[in-house]
């Protein structure tokens, strides 16, 4: 007799259970393709652990996404006000047929990736990303047999939807109740992608860093209005409209809400933005470019589908060999760990007598040694987004800005390296050495003689 239900056994999750219908995603040849394609790029160069798959992580978000949604959608969580906003919340059809939607959409959030994951998101063509081959890959034909095999038939435009969410689709209508789906698998704060990545990435590395108790946060997860609002979802001045709700924490789950973003931050510092990593990120997208027709991947699903990390790490391999192949030289860095060593790094003393310090530095050694033998990498952004709502015991929705010193006081990410080829290193170090201080008062010179 066929099963209805089935068992995973997962490192992260313990079991992850799932449907005949969710079965058939997970045997579709968008989901299978994960199985071959490094969750952390190259990063098992650096973390020998660290040789987990899309296919694994997307099982966990899935996973995950379900359980919050349980959790928010309980009818102990809900107000009159909720379920007046939400009349999918009263109708135990569309309840169910919701939570099928998120969890193949969370399923699904992954299978537009390129082989290597992020590290080879620069070698699509203009204006394209993995969001968009995600949802070409849901409207296809192939997948559309799969959401109309079934009972309830599932309609495409809704996974979509809550596997991108509306920043990527900005030109796509979203009611509140598919926004706040959506921003249970891919929101700033509480998506359980990023509570999956967290937790898998940590472990599989080897390190502490992405730990926090995510079983206390999600039973603690409420469908909140914003802070500074009236204690429902009613406008305030009574005049009956609604305002926005989104994913906020009840008071007792505050602490692992912090963990959470703690984690994260903690996590591109010491793993994400690992000094080697980086450059193998670099030099990967060097023989990318160098390799394929073109010098970006086809988008089209067809050759999307035939493309894994296996097809390029064999050219790879074979380019490493031959002098004379397309990307060899990248490839033998890559290979045989002749991979550019940093030279300079964000220095906060530097950047305090010039904002431009990263870029002098980075044109004064590609002046003195060459284009081809500088890389650098740069990342200059907040943390994240820290302002969520919090139900305080009284009843109270506060921003946790207001509530939380610690989220107040995460510093932003900061991140700018220069590598230099190995060749070069001692040289190179000779020469910022004599000449660094030249070559910021050059750029101060420079500044004030445009002000």
């Amino acid at each position: 007799m066929a099963k209805n239900f089935y068992e995973v056994r997962d490192p992260i999750h313990t079991f992850i259970r799932m449907d005949k219908q969710e079965r058939d995603v997970v045997d579709s040849r968008p989901v299978q393709r994960l199985r071959h394609i490094h969750h952390l790029a190259m990063s098992y160069l650096v973390y020998p652990g660290a040789c987990h798959r899309r296919f694994e992580h997307s099982l966990g978000v899935m996973e995950l996404a379900g359980r919050v949604y349980d959790i928010v959608t309980n009818s102990e969580n809900l107000t009159d006000d909720l379920r007046s906003l939400f009349p999918e919340l009263t109708n135990v059809d569309q309840r169910n047929y919701w939570r099928k939607i998120l969890r193949i959409a969370a399923l699904c959030h992954d299978i537009g990736h390129m082989p290597f994951s992020h590290a080879a998101e620069g070698v699509l063509p203009n204006g394209f990303d993995h969001e968009l081959l995600t949802k070409d890959l849901i409207l296809s034909t192939e997948m559309k047999d799969i959401w109309r095999k079934d009972r309830p038939t599932l309609e495409e435009w809704d996974i979509v939807k809550l596997a991108i969410g509306p920043k990527k689709l900005p030109d796509v209508t979203f009611s509140d109740w598919e926004t706040v789906l959506s921003e249970i698998i891919v929101g700033d704060a509480f998506g359980v992608d990023r509570m999956d990545y967290l937790l898998r990435d940590s472990w599989h590395a080897g390190v502490a860093y992405g730990r926090f108790d995510h079983h206390r946060l999600i039973d603690t997860l409420r469908i909140l209005p914003p802070p500074g609002s009236s204690r429902n979802l009613e406008k305030p001045g009574g005049n009956g409209g609604s305002i926005e709700p989104s994913l906020g924490v009840e008071e007792g789950g505050i602490q692992s809400a912090e963990a959470l973003l703690l984690a994260r931050y903690f996590m591109y510092s010491q793993v994400y933005f690992h000094k080697s990593r980086k450059i193998y990120d670099i030099h990967l997208k060097d023989f990318l470019v160098d390799w394929l027709d073109g010098g970006n991947f086809k988008i089209d699903i067809e050759s999307h589908l035939s493309l894994t990390d296996n097809e390029v790490l064999t050219a790879m391999r074979s380019a490493a060999k031959n002098p004379s192949a397309a990307g060899h030289i990248h490839a033998d860095r890559i290979m045989n760990r002749k991979h550019f060593r940093r030279i300079y790094e964000y220095n906060s003393n530097d950047f305090a007598k010039n904002p431009l310090a990263g870029e002098k530095v980075f044109e004064a050694l590609v002046s003195n040694f060459g284009e081809e033998n500088v890389r650098f990498y740069s990342y200059n952004k907040s943390g994240g987004i820290h302002d969520f709502p919090v139900r305080l015991d009284t009843g109270d929705i506060v921003s946790s800005m207001q509530h939380s010193d610690v989220l107040k006081n995460i510093p932003p990410f900061k991140f700018f390296n220069i590598y230099i080829n190995e060749n070069h290193r001692t040289t190179a170090n000779q020469f910022l050495n004599d000449r660094l201080e030249d070559i910021l008062n050059i750029g101060e010179e420079q500044e004030d003689a445009t002000t």
